[in-house]
C-alpha cells in the first residue's frame, strides 16, 4: 500500500493493473482490500487500472476521530483520483461508498466518467438509523459483544437467507467473519456518526449527469433493494440491476454476477 497526502489527510491506497482508471470506494468500517477478494481481479483481467483505498476513518489512512462529513469523504475521493492521474475515473462504491460515489458524481462530474452504486440508498430509514445508533452506543459504552454472537449478528444482517439456510455454508461464513472481525476504532466510530447526519438526497440526484448503474441485492436486510431502486429512479438515465440470492455482502456472496454487471457496464463507458 502507498500513502498519499491528499485533501489535508493521509490516504492509503493500492494500484493494480493497467488501462482505464477504476476507483473503488468501500463501505462503513471496511478497508479497501475487501475489493481484492473478487472485484479487483476481475477488473484487472478485463483491462483496467484499479485503485482501492482505505477511506478516512480506516487506518492506516487518517482516522480523523474528531469527526467528518460525507462531503469530506467525497473530497478525499476526488483528490485521490487527481493524485493517481488518468481521470476522469470510472467509480464503483458500495453502501456508504455508494453514497460517496453518488455525491461525487453530483459535486465533481469532472473527475467521474461513469459510476456504479452497489447496495446503495438515497435516504435513511428508521431501521438503518436504529442499527447505527445501537452500534454507536456499544462503542461509547465500551460494550463488546461475545465474538460468536457478533459473528452471528453480522451474518444475519449482511448475508442472504439462501446462504444461511445451508448449514455448511452458514458455518463457513461464521468462521470467516469470526476470523476477521470488524473492529470499531475511533475512526470507525466517526464513520458511524455519518448515519446520524444523513438527509434525503433523492431530489438532488436528479441533477447527476454521469452514466450510472445501480445494483441492488434482493435479500439485503441492511439496505433493502427498494432503496437502491429509488436512487436509480432519481438519477436521469440510470440503469438498475438486482442480484438474486444476495444480501448486503452480495459482492462476496454472488461475485460472478456482480463482476459480470461491472465489466459489462464499465466496458460501455471506458
Amino acid at each position: 500500500m502507498t500513502v498519499a497526502r491528499v485533501n489535508g489527510i493521509d490516504i492509503s491506497y493500492d494500484v493494480s493493473g493497467d488501462g482505464p482508471l477504476v476507483v473503488m470506494v468501500m463501505g462503513t468500517g471496511s478497508p479497501g482490500r475487501v475489493w481484492k477478494a473478487n472485484q479487483e481481479p476481475a477488473l484487472v483481467k478485463a483491462g483496467y487500472r484499479v485503485v482501492t483505498f482505505d477511506n478516512r476513518g480506516i487506518a492506516p489512512s487518517s482516522e480523523c476521530a474528531e469527526g467528518f462529513t460525507v462531503d469530506d469523504m467525497v473530497a478525499d475521493t476526488a483528490a485521490l483520483i487527481e493524485h493517481v492521474g488518468g481521470g476522469p475515473a470510472l467509480v464503483v462504491g458500495t453502501s456508504l461508498g455508494a453514497r460517496i460515489t453518488q455525491e461525487l458524481a453530483l459535486a465533481r462530474p469532472d473527475v467521474v466518467k461513469a459510476a456504479v452504486a452497489v447496495a446503495t440508498y438515497g435516504r435513511g430509514t428508521p431501521l438503518q438509523e436504529a442499527i447505527s445508533a445501537g452500534e454507536r452506543d456499544l462503542y461509547d459504552n465500551k460494550i463488546k459483544l461475545p465474538p460468536e454472537y457478533q459473528a452471528a449478528i453480522t451474518a444475519h444482517l449482511n448475508l442472504s437467507p439462501h446462504t444461511l439456510d445451508d448449514d455448511r455454508s452458514a458455518r463457513d461464513w461464521l468462521d470467516v467473519i469470526g476470523f476477521s472481525p470488524q473492529t470499531v476504532t475511533a475512526g470507525v466510530r466517526a464513520q458511524l456518526e455519518l448515519h446520524n447526519q444523513e438527509a434525503n438526497r433523492l431530489a438532488a440526484y436528479r441533477a447527476i449527469t454521469r452514466p450510472m448503474l445501480v445494483i441492488g441485492f434482493a435479500d439485503d436486510r441492511t439496505l433493502p433493494p427498494k432503496l437502491a431502486r429509488e436512487v436509480a429512479d432519481a438519477v436521469p438515465g440510470a440503469e438498475y440491476a438486482e442480484v438474486a440470492k444476495a444480501g448486503h455482502f452480495g459482492y462476496l456472496e454472488q461475485p460472478a454476477e456482480v463482476n459480470r454487471l461491472l465489466v459489462e457496464f464499465l466496458g460501455r463507458h471506458r
